[in-house]
């Protein structure tokens, strides 16, 4: 058996103090959009949001068929906000109160400062908008200004041009590709482009952002 003399404990034992807010998920409210986290009481606006196939072309699930099927995805949001690997939201149009989607935080990392946005699909009606543009506002705001994030990271399948576009949009930097990164849910196998925003790139985006909602 070994043995360490006290003194020296020091050497082998280091003490890290985490920041709870990382795992704290408030209501995030905008002019356009709220974020509520995500619960089963969401389940059917959910499912009435995400009726359009081409929503579930590029996601880790499949359609839901099923009010059931909607439950088990959000079902398993909750298990993961259980073992500290996600934040689920649901995305709530302001004007009229409909579930228009969802997001979420994941890969929370406080003793590195990082974090990732994703899990991430709108409805048809909201795509687009200044619905889902605020929702980004509103996660990067708490990310860079409350939480003090020195980096935020995007991950998306390499045939998703599209979402690849909106995540530049953002102001978010391209950084490469992990090769068979992901199975689709079809089983072929999937390459992720990892697209990244730093603290010092997040004032200039804040402003890109906050002038579209103004257009």
């Amino acid at each position: 058996m070994w043995t360490f003399p006290l003194r020296r404990l020091d050497t082998y034992l280091r003490v890290v103090t985490v920041d709870s807010r990382w795992w704290e998920q408030p209501v995030l409210i905008g002019r356009h959009v709220r974020l509520e986290p995500l619960t089963q009481e969401h389940a059917e606006g959910l499912h009435a949001a995400g009726k359009d196939p081409e929503i579930w072309r590029w996601l880790s699930w499949r359609q839901p068929v099923e009010l059931a099927d909607t439950r088990r995805i959000i079902a398993a949001g909750d298990a993961d906000r259980e073992r500290g690997f996600r934040l689920p939201w649901a995305q709530i149009d302001q004007r009229s109160g409909e579930v228009a989607g969802t997001t979420s935080y994941y890969e929370i990392t406080p003793e590195h400062r990082g974090i990732a946005i994703g899990y991430t699909w709108i409805g048809a009606p909201w795509q687009r908008t200044a619905l889902n543009t605020e929702a980004k506002l509103l996660l990067l705001a708490r990310a860079f200004e409350t939480l003090g994030a020195n980096r935020v990271t995007w991950h998306t399948d390499i045939d998703n041009l599209r979402s690849q576009r909106a995540i530049a949009r953002l102001g978010a930097q391209r950084e490469g590709v992990h090769r068979h990164h992901r199975i689709r849910p079809d089983g072929t196998l999937r390459d992720t482009v990892t697209f990244s925003m730093i603290a010092e790139e997040w004032q200039e985006a804040r402003q890109r952002l906050s002038s579209r909602l103004l257009d």
